[in-house]
């Protein structure tokens, strides 16, 4: 046995030996068992050698942890410590008895109260170095009350002990406590491992701990992962910090999600602690509703993106001309078409893209880019405008007699519309007979060495979903000819009748340059189809010419003909060649000797006053005649009258 100082100098060294150690425990473990710090030395009246240090206020702990008193004292310089009992006992008893012992430190004592064994621990075994400290585990409610403290040792060789009258008094209370659950940043897809520490840092049993994982409405269930078992980590004597850690493959669908740590002690005192998972993740990137879209409709992209924190998400548009995309969300109004308005909207990792009024120009590649702390996800989406516009006819619609036809209908439309070639009154597509090229989007009509009959009203017919378009031209085929044969001139009695016909398209128009120099003459101009008959009669005296020139022009050109007046067999001037004329004239000659006397001289009458009327009230009547022009009417009547007398005699 060490020998023992005397005096001043050897309490001060049995306080440093005996609050020294204790002072980390205590620091650390305060808040776990509610000790406090502030010693207070009690000594005894009868000897004042005998003394205690204990701590004044009472000592607050919980169940399940521990609770340290800690106690040094002192004796008579003679006395020999050799053995430290503690009680527990009612406080208002001066001394408790050996049914109170709780601790003995001969391990060998059998008055030790059985609910105790085990449990209590001196933290200086040597009892010599008069350190009484002790820490009691696994506490119960009932380890409440009041600790006595005895040294028993031997005075002058003689046994011998002390028990000393202060007491310490402790309070166990319900476990408040809750474990300590410590997480890394997690990120989807890195394994993660979660710590998870019992409160107290106490020698006693060891707890239990296991790890439960709970969704969003929904039960707890055990987490899938690696729990490690329990461990056990000795900070100084007597104090050990108990953990258990979880290594586990953290997900979209954890984050958010609550982790519990739950902590059983000794005489199933339960403590637990949640903790909700925060999770860096960030899912495939979607883009949803209607990429086709009609023109004139509105297009609604929506771009989303599940992830936290939440992404930063930009529409964009691909450039036709150089790949590169513009910002729909800077500038938008000028980028793409000023009267356009675009509205880009972010909420809860979603990015909105509404075009009002779509057009064609719209379509194209749409291009939502996700930017997610430091990495980028791009998706992209074609978008078509279903649109049609007005067929477009081209080429000549006005084309020579013997010259090819082309005429090309195109439509501007998506998708490709089908071009149909009719002409009106025919029911059928234009295939036989024509050459129609039909490409995507129109079709080129071609009709090689065209014809008068070729002339009409062509239709393009543009089918496309859901409406058809049409528009037309009017083809005309236009053409001349020379002035026919049965043009000619006649001459009887001094009357000159020439009679020029023509035909061609447009109408061609026939003029007669004798006429310059005279204002006695008469024009009838008649018309059949696409044939002009022009008979002109005018007065002559002595001999004519032998030719009268016919002019007869249209767009397309001119023809002149000079018009040979004809000889009657007694070698006078007469009858032109014409037979047309001829078989007019002998008409005429049969139909007034028919009615000659009294009916000859009335239809005479009816005929000059007839063709005065006529001058007068309706030049130019078509039904009749196309021209009537005459210098004055009395030669006009009697023209006409003496070529019916010539005609009968």
């Amino acid at each position: 046995m060490e020998e023992e100082m005397d005096g001043p100098k050897h309490r001060i060294r049995t306080f440093v030996l005996i609050w020294a150690p204790l002072l980390f425990f205590m620091r650390s473990s305060n808040a776990e068992t509610g000790a406090s710090l502030e010693g207070r030395e009690f000594c005894s009246r009868e000897n004042d050698q005998y003394c205690i240090t204990l701590t004044e206020a009472k000592i607050t702990a919980e169940a399940g942890l521990c609770v340290v008193i800690p106690c040094s004292f002192t004796t008579d310089n003679d006395f020999r410590p050799q053995t430290a009992v503690w009680y527990k006992c009612d406080a208002a008893r001066p001394n408790c008895g050996e049914a109170d012992v709780i601790f003995h430190s001969n391990v060998y004592n059998r008055y030790v109260q059985p609910g105790f064994k085990g449990r209590v621990l001196l933290l200086e075994s040597r009892v010599w170095w008069k350190n009484c400290s002790i820490i009691i585990n696994d506490l119960k409610e009932s380890d409440s009350g009041s600790y006595q403290f005895r040294v028993k040792g031997y005075l002058h060789g003689r046994a011998s002990g002390f028990s000393f009258s202060p007491r310490a008094t402790v309070s166990v209370k319900g476990l408040s406590q809750k474990p300590t659950v410590a997480i890394p940043p997690l990120t989807a897809g890195r394994p993660a491992t979660l710590t998870c520490t019992a409160p107290g840092l106490c020698f006693g049993s060891e707890p239990s701990i296991g790890w439960t994982w709970r969704g969003a409405g929904e039960r707890g269930s055990h987490i899938t992962g690696n729990i490690t078992a329990l461990r056990a980590e000795s900070l100084v004597a007597f104090a050990r910090r108990h953990s258990s850690t979880l290594t586990f493959n953290p997900s979209a669908e954890h984050h958010g999600t609550n982790i519990t740590c739950e902590v059983t002690f000794a005489g199933q005192v339960t403590t637990e602690e949640t903790a909700t998972l925060i999770v860096t993740y960030v899912k495939e990137v979607r883009i949803s509703q209607s990429t086709s879209v009609k023109e004139g409709e509105t297009l609604n992209l929506t771009c989303s993106v599940e992830s936290f924190p939440p992404s930063l998400i930009a529409w964009t548009k691909l450039s036709d001309q150089n790949g590169t995309g513009r910002n729909l969300q800077n500038d938008t109004l000028t980028d793409l078409r000023n009267d356009t308005e675009r509205h880009p909207q972010e909420k809860g990792g979603t990015a909105t893209l509404y075009i009002p009024n779509v057009a064609a120009e719209d379509s194209g590649q749409y291009i939502c880019t996700v930017q997610h702390l430091n990495n980028t996800w791009t998706g992209n989406v074609n978008v078509t405008v279903i649109y049609v516009r007005e067929p477009v006819i081209t080429g000549h619609t006005a084309v020579n007699r013997g010259d090819d036809l082309h005429l090309t209908c195109s439509v501007d439309s998506f998708p490709p519309s089908l071009v149909k070639w009719t002409k009106l009154g025919s029911s059928t597509n234009l295939h036989s007979g024509s050459d129609m090229r039909n490409d995507t989007g129109s079709a080129t009509l071609i009709i090689p060495n065209v014809a008068t009959g070729h002339s009409g009203r062509y239709i393009c017919a543009a089918e496309h979903l859901y409406k058809a378009v049409t528009v037309y031209a009017d083809v005309t085929v236009t053409w001349f000819s020379n002035i026919l044969k049965n043009s000619g001139c006649g001459v009887q009695s001094e009357v000159l009748t020439c009679v020029c016909v023509s035909e061609g398209f447009p109408l061609p128009a026939i003029e007669w340059p004798l006429l310059k120099n005279n204002t006695e003459y008469s024009i009838i101009t008649t018309v059949s189809n696409h044939t002009v008959n022009s008979t002109v009669v005018l007065t002559v005296k002595g001999r004519p010419n032998t030719s009268v020139e016919c002019v007869s022009s249209n767009i397309n050109g001119e023809a002149r003909e000079n018009l040979t007046i004809g000889l009657t067999p007694s070698g006078h001037l007469g009858e032109g060649p014409s037979p047309k004329m001829s078989q007019n004239v002998s008409w005429l000659g049969t139909f007034i000797a028919f009615f000659i006397g009294a009916i000859l001289s009335a239809v005479i009458c009816f005929l000059a006053k007839t063709c005065h009327r006529k001058k007068q009230g309706a030049p130019g009547n078509l039904d009749e005649t196309l021209e009537m022009v005459t210098g004055q009417e009395d030669t006009l009547v009697f023209i006409f009258i003496h070529q019916i007398l010539n005609a009968i005699y």
